[in-house]
């Protein structure tokens, strides 16, 4: 399916007039098993679409919650392939939600940028956010994804002026990430008027669906910026609950995935649009 499997995801939420959410977790954290359970359970829980994060040892876009996460994961020994069987595991039980693989570049660098696209693809990864590949390096990625038929989803921030909207534009698929804050993620909440008009900005200029992201952490958050953007991605606070339900020694809490599906059930409740 790849990213036409995005496609169709907001094509059927458009027909129903709301938003996607789109949750974040970090593949093998706190442990494989425990993070194979969470992924599986985001769909029920509300999850439109699920970006899994790939474990890094230095993932400097991100906030302390989802860097400790990358070292948990990391820790336990969660590797490329690992996660890549991670998505086919999901898979054996559902083909229709959208998964988007968020990361760096150097792990696929070392893996090999083609063998990676044609293994992702074949575990049924249908997108990428690469967050340390500018435009300017699009022929490294974004051009191959391309030409395979994997999405690669581009970055915009507080930033991005219309000039450079243009040239991130060039080369993205599935859809546009908006950066709502500048800085890490998780860090603070963002402001619903400049990301309006950010939004209202890139539609001008584009087809692709918006979504937003980073500092969107509660139901109240997800509701407003629901109404301004085709998606809302919320990482950080899925990740701080699990942070909260694992052991000094990192031994996840039995009610781990229970509290996050209810925690994304919160969240899905919010996305409709009026």
């Amino acid at each position: 399916m790849s990213v036409k499997r995005i496609e169709q995801k907001f094509a059927d939420l458009k027909k129903q007039g709301r938003s996607a959410l789109v949750t974040f977790t970090t593949a093998g954290d706190p442990d494989y098993e425990t993070a194979l359970n969470i992924l599986n359970g985001l769909p029920a829980a509300g999850a439109d679409i699920i970006e899994l994060g790939m474990p890094f040892s230095d993932p400097m876009a991100d906030g302390p919650a989802i860097q400790e996460a990358s070292i948990r994961a990391l820790s336990g020994g969660m590797t490329v392939i690992k996660t890549l069987q991670m998505v086919q595991d999901f898979r054996a039980q559902d083909q229709t939600t959208p998964i988007i693989l968020m990361g760096y570049y150097n792990p696929i660098y070392i893996y090999g940028v083609d063998k990676f696209l044609a293994d992702a693809l074949a575990t049924g990864v249908d997108g990428l956010i690469i967050v340390d590949l500018p435009p300017e390096e699009d022929v490294e990625l974004a051009i191959p994804a391309k030409a395979v038929g994997m999405g690669c989803i581009h970055l915009a921030t507080p930033t991005s002026d219309e000039a450079r909207l243009d040239q991130i534009l060039k080369n993205a698929t599935g859809f546009l990430y908006y950066v709502s804050i500048a800085g890490i993620t998780g860090t603070r909440e963002p402001d619903l008027g400049p990301v309006k008009a950010a939004v209202d900005m890139i539609k001008n200029r584009a087809d692709l669906p918006v979504a937003v992201g980073f500092g969107i952490k509660t139901p109240e958050n997800v509701r407003a910026f629901a109404k301004i953007a085709d998606a809302v991605v919320v990482g950080s606070a899925i990740v701080n609950i699990i942070t909260d339900n694992i052991d000094q020694e990192g031994l996840a809490n039995p009610e781990l995935g229970s509290r996050v599906h209810d925690f994304v059930k919160t969240l899905s409740l919010r996305v409709g649009k009026i």
